[in-house]
């Protein structure tokens, strides 16, 4: 079995290797001893998967129907999918003093799209470090917070709510999410800094830390394409909702720009907690909140979607066929070829999944279209956020939202290489054409 293992493809290694961890949390999940009361076998494969994807998605309520060890396995499934499991791993094996082996540091690059000259060791030691330091600081402000609005279990709410928010998983130990914190400041601030943080990908945070420490004269242009999509999306997602939903637009101006840029940050970052009712945000602004979810986060971080430099570089293309341009320059950066290739074919096989995804969905339910449609985007993009139709789901629906589900945490395409077979080392992929 290791040696079958170990002769599968960095991609085919991931993809399996993943089936393993969601199998084996779905049959602790489905062990009645972590209870409080029934949960039906395709519920717990729903969760599990949703953990592990880092959704958010929840057909069944975490802490009405789970104890703390179920609510544990949820967690350690979630960390899982935010930082995985080979980086995990790999991270014992470095704190042993024992070196990484080539397949080890293979399934690393692969699953966070690392450029072929970085270093492995450092890099991992780096992400799980800056991890442990931003959940520990992120659980301890929330059990803060949590203490001094009457709350139980603070801490380990606190400790909860940090991992998920960083791995932007998005489920939360609150039946209506944080609705309760609408008017929260220091909850939407903390919250939204350990998503951001997450959805940035580990990628920019080292490169802000060799350029701040003095090690290079300045960060990659990737990081900068990054850093600036990021808050200018998020930015415009604030912006479109402040103005054009009814019911934000009365609330009082700081309260109501507090609300639009945490559903917002919430949509990009692809964490998707809410303060406000998801359900009630009238359909122009829902609709490009669908837009932000699709886009979603960046490479090598926690998040999902068709990742921002994907989109950048469409972008890009489009600029340059306007302006009559043979190269694709952005930001007077060409963009090399493969990476525009590549970026046009996560974009039409991200598309083919969700339309397909959609259409099984508008078979099967009956629930109004466009929310079958937002819920399809959020399972892909694994956000999380719903209009309150999950709950409500046929078998068929729920197994759909599963399927898109842990695509979105594997890449759609990533599972199309897998599926027809690419071979990385003679097709010419590099591992690092995956971060568009």
């Amino acid at each position: 079995m290791e040696t079958w293992f170990k002769s599968l493809k960095p991609l085919h290694s991931l993809m399996y290797g993943y089936v393993l961890i969601l199998l084996v949390g779905f049959i602790l999940l489905s062990l009645p001893i972590f209870h409080l009361q029934p949960v039906g076998l395709l519920d717990n494969l729903f969760i599990a998967t949703s953990a592990l994807s880092t959704t958010g998605l929840a057909t069944v309520s975490v802490t009405d129907s789970y104890n703390f060890g179920g609510q544990l396995i949820i967690l350690l499934l979630i960390q899982i999918g935010g930082l995985g499991y080979m980086s995990m791993g790999s991270f014992v094996v470095l704190m042993r003093k024992r070196k990484l082996s080539k397949s080890n540091a293979d399934l690393i690059k692969y699953d966070f799209s690392l450029p072929e000259d970085f270093s492995i060791p450092a890099f991992i030691k780096n992400m799980v470090l800056f991890t442990i330091l931003i959940e520990v600081i992120g659980a301890i402000v929330l059990a803060i917070i949590f203490a001094q609005n009457g709350e139980t279990d603070v801490i380990w709410k606190g400790i909860f709510h940090s991992i998920s928010a960083f791995c932007t998983a998005g489920f939360s130990l609150f039946s209506n999410g944080f609705e309760g914190y609408i008017h929260n400041f220091g909850l939407n601030v903390i919250i939204s800094i350990l998503s951001i943080a997450g959805a940035l990908g580990f990628i920019v945070f080292t490169d802000i830390y060799l350029r701040v420490s003095g090690q290079k004269e300045r960060i990659t242009f990737t990081s900068k394409i990054i850093l600036r999509f990021t808050f200018i999306g998020m930015l415009m997602g604030a912006a479109v909702l402040f103005l054009s939903d009814d019911n934000i637009a009365a609330m009082p101006a700081e309260q109501g720009l507090m609300v639009a840029f945490f559903q917002s940050m919430a949509a990009f970052t692809t964490v998707g907690f809410n303060t406000y009712n998801i359900g009630i945000i009238t359909p122009a602004p829902l609709f490009f909140m669908v837009l932000l979810m699709m886009i979603g986060a960046s490479p090598s971080g926690t998040g999902g979607g068709m990742k921002s430099t994907t989109f950048t570089a469409l972008w890009a293309q489009l600029q340059s066929t306007f302006k009559g341009r043979t190269d694709v320059i952005y930001k007077k950066n060409k963009i090399p070829n493969h990476r525009v290739r590549m970026a046009i074919s996560n974009f039409f096989f991200y598309m083919m999944v969700i339309c397909i995804g959609i259409y099984l969905l508008l078979l099967v339910e009956n629930h109004d279209k466009f929310e079958v449609i937002f819920e399809a985007v959020s399972a892909l993009g694994t956000v999380g956020l719903s209009v309150g139709i999950t709950s409500d789901l046929s078998v068929l629906g729920k197994l759909f939202i599963i399927v898109l589900m842990f695509l979105g945490r594997v890449g759609p395409l990533s599972f199309g290489i897998v599926m027809f077979g690419s071979d990385f080392e003679e097709g010419g992929i590099l591992e690092e054409d995956l971060a568009i």
